[in-house]
């Protein structure tokens, strides 16, 4: 069979995201009903999912994310939608046990480009080691494809998102600029070799990255992805804290500093300006650089708070693993500024 491609790139991922000051207003209406105490982690806390307590020992952790392509490849498409949903499991410091396929798919396209979708994410899921145990599909004017995933974890090695302490240093683990770059090649001013490095960032499940900070003292995590990294910094420091970053630090995939000089950026890395900035203080930052770290992540990396005495051994091993990890920043009490970011030349 002829190599299924179909031109449905139109700003998918997790640009498509609703933007966080709307979402927050909408949540902040929601009846809040009974309190239960087994429920660890609920929608109130802006986190990667949501945490149950079955026993003292174990947990479930449920998350659900699905969106419109954001490449023309549907097999490589599937990939990406999978293993940007499987994220929110590994940043919550759990382990993936299964997942449904959701899917919006036009009666009148072909149903080859569904089944290409569906192994790409099936695919993913099995290189979790999770089961895919079954989905729902419904009709739909476009494409959108992700999954509902459950994982188990101990509630005693949870990985909140907001639970980092001051000296606490902060590292990312994968390179960001997917949304940039992604912008770049809808209108043809991606070179072939960065949306190659874009795709195989995206198709890079957490996993990895997740056993190997398992064995360190990390009191905080959260994975990057439509909010931004500032988006997603902000949400860590949860009104507590404040931290500094070393913008020279911060890892970047190859073309995104081009496709920002260039102006490629997006709407959602609009609004994550918008709805960030007044938190984030820069200094001698060139304006790409900002745009970067505004930029929408799709199956971005994870955010980990680490312990001083840890976050060296730890930077040097995700390295060792293949991963693009640095650190770049570190904890602090809170003050204002709430994140300031610096570009330190050498």
């Amino acid at each position: 069979m002829a190599e299924e491609k179909i031109v449905f790139c139109t700003g998918g991922g997790c640009t498509a995201k609703l933007g966080a000051g709307v979402l927050s207003r909408i949540l902040e209406k929601l009846p809040r009903g009974e309190q239960d105490p087994n429920l660890l982690v609920g929608y109130d806390s802006r986190d990667d999912a949501a945490v149950y307590k079955i026993t003292e020992d174990v947990a479930l952790v449920q998350t659900v994310d699905f969106f419109p392509p954001m490449v023309d490849d549907p097999y490589i498409f599937g990939q990406i939608a999978a293993a940007n949903a499987l994220s929110d499991v590994y940043a919550m410091g759990g382990e993936v046990k299964t997942a449904l396929n959701l899917v919006c798919f036009p009666e009148s396209m072909d149903l080859n480009v569904l089944g290409e979708i569906l192994r790409g994410g099936a695919e993913k899921v099995d290189e979790a080691g999770g089961i895919l145990a079954g989905g729902h599909s419904i009709a739909d004017t476009g494409v959108k494809y992700g999954l509902s995933v459950t994982g188990l974890v101990d509630p005693h090695h949870l990985t909140a998102n907001d639970t980092g302490r001051p000296g606490d240093k902060l590292i990312l683990t994968k390179a960001l600029g997917v949304g940039l770059i992604c912008t770049a090649n809808r209108v043809g001013e991606a070179a072939p070799e960065q949306l190659e490095a874009a795709v195989r960032s995206m198709t890079t499940l957490n996993k990895s990255a997740a056993e190997i900070s398992r064995k360190y003292e990390v009191h905080a995590a959260t994975d990057v992805t439509g909010f931004s990294f500032l988006g997603h910094l902000h949400e860590m420091m949860g009104g507590k804290l404040s931290c500094t970053i070393d913008a020279q630090a911060v890892p970047v995939l190859p073309g995104a500093w081009e496709a920002a000089e260039a102006f490629l950026y997006t709407a959602a890395g609009q609004r994550n300006r918008n709805h960030t900035g007044p938190f984030v203080r820069f200094v001698d930052v060139p304006f790409a650089m900002e745009e970067i770290l505004f930029d929408p992540q799709t199956s971005g990396g994870l955010l980990l708070a680490v312990a001083p005495k840890d976050a060296a051994a730890l930077e040097a091993e995700l390295q060792a693993a293949g991963l693009p990890a640095k650190i770049v920043g570190t904890l602090a009490e809170k003050q204002e500024p709430e994140i300031t970011v610096a570009y330190q030349t050498n």
